[in-house]
């Protein structure tokens, strides 16, 4: 553990450019439930649970359709609970390291939850692949309309997971409003604003030339991030250091994978960095 936890500062230090690679797990030493796997899911959800209901059902189009009290519910809440929730230290480490490089730092995530962007990451800076709960689109996708979600606020019924008040309408034929986040099962999620992010961020790319992915709490069950690491490792010639409790394997000698959490890691790689600045001013 030690010895990786040295060799990720060394590809830390080494760098010219940072891009941090973030799936779920980067959100719960923040506090925010962990939604992986169906016991984990029910837990933060007991309605849910009493319901039978999984992750893929409540977080999928028909719902809105079906049962738009439930579905809001469910994204009313999380839309609170992001809105409440303060980011961990681990951002500010990361936000620190990414200022420091010649280059510069970018964000990847799978997170809809905008933990970066109040951590002080530009939103230039950040691609949210699956998109953000902090952005509303039309559910009958009437236009590629995508607009900020600030004025609405939810009022839930945490134990029964309903909408107590009126969802969000769209503004443009009056029809519900949906979150503008990739669900399960969805063929209208509108891209639009994902693109563009993808589109700064291979501009950005192209302009790198010693790269180091920070990947963090990004699993396999939901691929999204690690395709995307995968990525920047064969077309960018990327290092890799993998932060993940359950899935710290990786593929090549030259990249290190770490077993610890997001926070307690990011720490630990701070104070190995001190260290390796303070080698090269002797």
């Amino acid at each position: 553990m030690l010895a990786g936890l040295e060799h990720a500062a060394h590809l830390i230090h080494q760098s010219d450019a940072l891009v941090i690679a973030a799936g779920a797990g980067m959100g719960v030493d923040s506090g925010l439930p962990d939604l992986r796997g169906t016991q984990g899911f029910w837990q933060a959800y007991p309605a849910l649970a009493q319901a039978r209901l999984q992750f893929e059902d409540i977080a999928c189009p028909d719902t809105f359709r079906t049962d738009p009290a439930l579905a809001w519910g469910f994204y009313g809440h999380r839309l609170q609970l992001y809105r409440a929730t303060r980011p961990h230290a681990g951002f500010e480490i990361l936000r620190r390291w990414a200022e420091a490089k010649p280059f510069g730092g970018r964000v990847f995530t799978s997170n809809v939850d905008g933990a970066f962007q109040r951590a002080g990451f530009a939103q230039a800076d950040v691609q949210e692949c699956h998109g953000s709960i902090h952005h509303l689109q039309c559910l009958d996708a009437c236009s590629n309309a995508i607009w900020p979600a600030d004025d609405f606020v939810p009022q839930v019924d945490s134990a029964a997971c309903r909408l107590l008040n009126a969802p969000p309408r769209c503004p443009h034929c009056g029809a519900m409003a949906r979150p503008n986040v990739l669900m399960f099962g969805d063929a209208d999620w509108v891209p639009d604003r994902s693109a563009r992010q993808a589109r700064a961020m291979a501009t950005w790319l192209a302009g790198v030339q010693r790269p180091v992915v920070i990947e963090i709490g990004a699993g396999t069950a939901i691929p999204s991030v690690r395709m995307f690491t995968e990525r920047l490792r064969w077309q960018h010639g990327a290092r890799l250091v993998r932060i993940n409790l359950r899935e710290p394997e990786v593929k090549d000698a030259a990249d290190v994978g770490v077993a610890i959490g997001a926070l307690e890691a990011l720490q630990q790689l701070q104070k190995r960095l001190n260290s390796e600045n303070l080698a090269d001013n002797e």
